[in-house]
């Protein structure tokens, strides 16, 4: 009985161990993607919601004020426990719903950004328990 215990720990161990490395390198730091010197405000219609640790996207249709060109913005919130902490829930994000998100721009100069707060319709506006880290803002 104790040599199988043995086995079962040998064979499961990697397996637990591959996935926690996976989560630690999936994790990024604030100032690896993002640019604290470049603010950003966006307004636009919500066209997408991920609901998803160990962060949440919205996405976002943005329509450039000169060209009217839309693009739609990947936008990156905090963990989902982070967005209840601070009250936000996911039934509060109605796809089609005009929202103001205020984040930082990536470093790539794709349309991502990393949200601070977002103000929802009815002026309603939460922190989003942004990724963090270091190089982010407050930290």
């Amino acid at each position: 009985m104790k040599f199988r215990h043995a086995l079962l720990i040998a064979a499961l161990t990697p397996i637990l161990l591959g996935s926690e490395l996976r989560t630690a390198m999936a994790h990024h730091a604030f100032a690896s993607e993002y640019d604290i010197d470049k603010p950003i405000t966006l307004e636009g219609k919500l066209t997408k919601l991920e609901w998803i640790n160990p962060h949440s996207w919205v996405y976002v249709d943005v329509a450039d004020p000169k060209t009217h060109k839309v693009t739609n913005w990947s936008i990156e919130f905090g963990a989902v426990n982070a967005l209840l902490r601070r009250g936000l829930r996911k039934t509060d994000f109605l796809i089609g719903s005009d929202v103001t998100v205020k984040g930082y721009l990536a470093k790539n100069g794709k349309p991502i950004a990393n949200a601070t707060s977002v103000t929802l319709p009815g002026g309603r506006n939460f922190l989003t328990g942004s990724s963090g880290g270091p190089g982010a803002p407050g930290a």
